[in-house]
Parts: structure tokens; sequence; C-alpha cells
């Protein structure tokens, strides 16, 4: 169950979202805003518990962000409380690639009026800020740039992809294939624990703002496409806490810089 007043201050709220299209959008643009993407429980060994009542008490009680499986997670615990009918899926990340890795992220399908859109708030990319409809391949504007999915007849899946100066970039794509509680769970352990995926040996965060997104992987912050290299452990703490808005224990930061000082600064 979703401890509603809760989720709502994090978010900064005023009610619920009416189950709508409008309230979809505002629904995924403030929670979007209000929570960060971020692995640093990975990186330090820890694979995030995604009990809804240990998933609100770090997201909603201790100031934490999360990585999809729990961003996303929580984002639909709020979408069944209030009503939306949501299908959550497994997708394969990109990142740009012909094909998919293995399926290690997380959204949301929710179908409104007759008609199907994605909802995420758990890509660490540059995810949209508002649902796409997938029943068109039409471009889809948004705040944050031009989107579309698309059909993959190679894979049969549908892709995902935002529009770059360079042409369009695929983000990720998925089936229809039924999920279960179990799926997402050993999704969960293999994107923390397996050297295949990027959060256990590297850190990575996103928060979208209303000036824009801004992001940092391992010591490389970028913020109006303007990358700043991090080179000393106090500017990294206050990166993550003024930036990100992240409440952090003690030595945490301390413990991911020794993580990530000499990682790559480059995906």
């Amino acid at each position: 169950m979703l401890h509603t007043n809760a989720y709502l201050a994090r978010l900064g709220l005023p009610a619920p979202a009416p189950h709508t299209l409008d309230g979809l959008h505002r629904l995924q643009a403030a929670q979007l805003r209000a929570i960060p993407f971020e692995n640093l429980d990975p990186l330090l060994g820890t694979v995030p518990d995604l009990d809804p009542h240990a998933l609100q008490d770090k997201l909603l009680g201790a100031g934490r962000g999360g990585y999809c499986f729990e961003l996303n997670a929580l984002f639909g615990l709020a979408l069944r409380e209030w009503g939306f009918a949501a299908e959550p899926l497994l997708a394969r990340v990109r990142n740009g690639a012909p094909h998919g890795g293995a399926r290690t992220h997380q959204a949301w399908i929710v179908a409104i009026d007759r008609h199907e859109y994605l909802a995420d708030v758990g890509f660490g990319g540059p995810v949209s800020p508002a649902p796409l409809q997938l029943d068109t391949n039409a471009q889809q504007a948004t705040a944050s740039g031009t989107y579309r999915v698309r059909h993959d007849d190679t894979t049969n899946e549908t892709v995902v992809e935002k529009r770059t100066p360079q042409g369009w970039y695929a983000l990720y794509s998925f089936d229809r294939v039924e999920v279960a509680p179990v799926d997402f769970e050993a999704a969960n352990f293999l994107s923390a624990r397996w050297h295949g995926a990027p959060f256990r040996d590297n850190l990575m965060l996103s928060l979208h703002r209303p000036d824009g997104r801004i992001s940092l992987f391992n010591r490389a912050y970028r913020e109006d496409r303007k990358i700043t290299l991090i080179d000393r452990a106090d500017i990294f703490e206050t990166v993550l806490t003024t930036r990100f808005g992240l409440t952090l224990l003690p030595d945490m930061a301390l413990a991911a810089w020794e993580r990530i000082r000499d990682q790559p600064t480059e995906r």
C-alpha cells in the first residue's frame, strides 16, 4: 500500500493524480523532478530491497533515490492506488545499439481511453518526461526533446528512441511477454551484482529539473550540456547532496568516491 501523504509530500503534489492522461502526465513529471535516479546501493555492495515498505522507507522517508526497479516500483504503487490500469514490463537497454542486452529495465504500460502509453520514471538516460503513446509511430514532442516508438521487425520488439543531432538514438526495447514479481526480483539481483551490468562498478545519477536534466557518471557531472570533472571528495559529496538533493548516511559519499574516483568518466 502506498503511503500517500509521504509520496505527495516528496513529489510536491497537493493531491493524488486523477486517472486521466493529464493526471498521468503530471504524476510522471513530478516524480522525475523529485526523486533522482541513483545506484549508490549496488555500487556499495547492497542489492536494493523491493519490498514496498523498505522501498518507501528509503525513497520517501530517508531522502534517497534509486534505480529503475525501485523508482518504477514506487511509481506503480501510486498508479494502482489511484486507479490507473497499469501493466509492468521488462525491457532491454540498447543505448544506441541495434539490439538490447538482458532484460534489466522496468517500465509501465498504462491504458487510458482506449490508448496505451509507455510511462517510465526509472531510466537513468534521457527518458521522456511525458508518457509516450504506443499505438502510433508519429514523433512525440516533449519538454526534453522528441521521441518515437517503432516496431523492430528483426527482434519483434517495440523500440523507444530519442531524436538527436546525429539521428534517432535507441534507448531501450521491449515485447509484451508476461512478467511476474519474481522476474523483477531476479532482474534486480542481476542488475546489482552482475559484472555485465553497469551498476556494480559505476555511479550514475539523473534528475529532471524544470530547466533541464542533470546527470552524473562517476566523476563527470553534466548540466546545460557542459561536463565538469569532479576532482575532490568534498565537491563530490556537495554535488550529491545539493544538486541531486540526496540525504546520505555518514561516510556514504566518501565510500562511493573511493569506488569511482579511478573509474572511466565516459560510458
